[in-house]
């Protein structure tokens, strides 16, 4: 059995301030009196479809897995950013320490989909309970972690002092923390510091990240790289990309990746403009969420009425426009497809005030990006990729139709934009190793277990 495998009795003091450890005790009694609540609350995401319908128990530390035999590495991402960005590192992991498993949780239904075809033999996933005493202790006593790695934001206070109290290292990776973020945090340092302080390694994904982190840790915080410069070019299906590519041929495309509501009404708006300008013209719209497809083809539908423009539907089983079209594709884990068949790609969530999304997933596959103001989640890699040449930024609505309208017919300026991203993205691919390098005095022990 591990020796991580101990009863929830400590085997150390959970460390932090009296004061700090304290809050986190009444917090952790707040959410017990709130649990019906939770519970409930829980029961309507489920009924929407943002919980899983067979495996939810998971949500409250009930596993639907044997733990397996030896050392387990536990790693947590919250969502599908996270989780994908963790591939290079999972792959390492496994390569490095082949004894161990890898138990990756997250939050969302999306992001198990995703996993559940990309993990690698020896990895696999569940769903991170709620952050109660009761699902924390369950989780806990089941998987009897040996090592935990963290990722980016999602600091649960009940889940993480417990783990700590187990004895495992604790790693956050990859560390961010908005100024916002920052900002609230600072009203409850005490607990801010008491979590941090669970961590043997607190790693930063930017210089900023990394300072404010330290403020509210009172150490020092490192930073050697963003783990999202390291993914793996997103897959896609070759017969499926060649279809698309004969359906296409001979006409000007380009691609709205990971929009948000009212950045779809932008992009159609911006589409019939220019479909006037360039013959044949396809707008392809990848909706951040894919359950909004529908939605979205019927609001374009209604704001193009009496137009020429076709609005049509990957999920219903339509197929690319013949002619000037928008064509939603809401179906899950083909960004890879889109990002190969487009080479003129606008990031969502940069015109709403969302904060970007990562943009190497597009640069590494050849795209000239363009994104607008709202970057904060990527500003350092935004304004690198920038600097580089390898995107270009718009103020608004009418400066990324200007410039879909000057890039669709320069194919040179486009590849020379594309050619740029693509040798800042291989550049920047060597971070697993810089990261693992910050990991590995902490996970030497696994090979011993």
């Amino acid at each position: 059995m591990s020796t991580a495998a101990l009863p929830d009795a400590p085997r150390a003091p959970l460390p932090g301030s009296p004061l700090g450890r304290a809050a986190i005790a009444l917090y952790a009694l707040a959410g017990t009196l709130a649990t019906p609540l939770i519970v409930r609350h829980l029961a309507r995401r489920r009924r929407r479809g943002k919980e899983h319908p067979e495996r939810w128990p998971e949500r409250f530390g009930r596993p639907s897995l044997v733990r397996p035999a030896g050392p387990l590495v536990w790693l947590h991402g919250a969502s599908v950013g996270e989780a994908l960005s963790a591939l290079p590192l999972i792959a390492w992991l496994r390569a490095r320490h082949p004894r161990a498993a890898v138990l990756v949780t997250t939050g969302t239904v999306t992001s198990a989909a995703l996993l559940a075809e990309r993990l690698p033999a020896g990895a696999f996933h569940q769903f991170v309970p709620v952050d109660l005493p009761g699902p924390a202790r369950r989780f806990l006593d089941h998987w009897r972690p040996d090592a935990i790695l963290w990722l980016e934001s999602e600091l649960w206070p009940t889940l993480l002092s417990r783990a700590a109290r187990r004895g495992a290292p604790l790693m956050l990776i990859n560390g961010r923390l908005s100024a916002p973020s920052h900002a609230r945090w600072r009203w409850a340092r005490p607990v801010a510091r008491s979590v941090l302080a669970s961590f043997a390694v607190l790693l930063g994904q930017s210089a900023a990240d990394a300072a404010r982190l330290g403020d509210l840790a009172g150490r020092v915080v490192g930073c050697v790289g963003n783990l999202k410069r390291a993914a793996a070019p997103l897959p896609h299906e070759p017969a499926a990309l060649e279809r698309l590519r004969a359906r296409a041929a001979g006409r000007s495309l380009w691609l709205a990746a990971s929009t948000h509501p009212g950045e779809e009404a932008i992009v159609a708006s911006i589409h019939r403009r220019l479909a006037l300008r360039h013959r044949g013209l396809v707008t392809v719209i990848v909706p951040r969420h894919p359950a909004r497809g529908a939605a979205i083809r019927d609001e374009i539908r209604a704001a193009s009425a009496g137009s020429s423009t076709v609005v049509a539907l990957r999920s219903a089983g339509d197929d690319l426009p013949a002619g000037d079209g928008v064509y939603v594709a809401d179906t899950l884990g083909e960004l890879g497809l889109w990002y190969r068949l487009a080479d003129l790609v606008f990031v969502g969530g940069s015109l709403a005030p969302i904060g970007g999304h990562n943009p190497l997933e597009a640069a590494r596959l050849g795209c000239a990006l363009l994104h607008g103001p709202h970057v904060a989640n990527f500003a350092e890699l935004f304004a690198a990729l920038d600097a580089a040449g390898g995107a270009e930024p718009v103020a608004d609505a009418a400066g990324l139709a200007d410039a879909i309208d000057r890039l669709l017919g320069d194919a040179p300026r486009r590849r020379a934009i594309a050619d740029a991203g693509l040798r800042y993205a291989v550049a920047e691919a060597d971070v697993v190793s810089r990261i693992a390098a910050e990991l590995e005095p902490a996970l030497r022990t696994l090979d011993a277990r």
